[in-house]
């Protein structure tokens, strides 16, 4: 049988009250592994984008992202947790 410890947990964030129950849970596992966790967060930034002239609202909506991955960090680090942030962007994928 193979024995691992779990040392890193990724979690996907995107502000929704669920994501925030999502890093609640990973916080709790991290803490009884003694973990550390990594937030992702993906900005959506289809090729053709109608926003793509309109720095202001992209500059608005960077800094709220970053706003709330700090409130997660803040979080994890009450919890006494380690939390690595990482923002990307690019199509985040579609539904059919």
């Amino acid at each position: 049988m193979i024995k691992k410890k779990i040392s890193k947990i990724l979690v996907p964030l995107d502000g929704s009250q669920n994501s925030i129950r999502g890093l609640e849970m990973a916080i709790t596992l991290a803490r009884n592994c003694n973990a550390i966790i990594t937030g992702i967060y993906s900005i959506n930034t289809p090729p053709h984008s109608e926003f793509r002239g309109v720095g202001s609202v992209r500059e608005s909506f960077n800094k709220q992202v970053k706003e709330f991955m700090e409130e997660s960090k803040t979080l994890a680090a009450k919890n006494g947790i380690m939390f690595k942030e990482k923002i990307t962007n690019g199509e985040i994928g579609y539904n059919r």
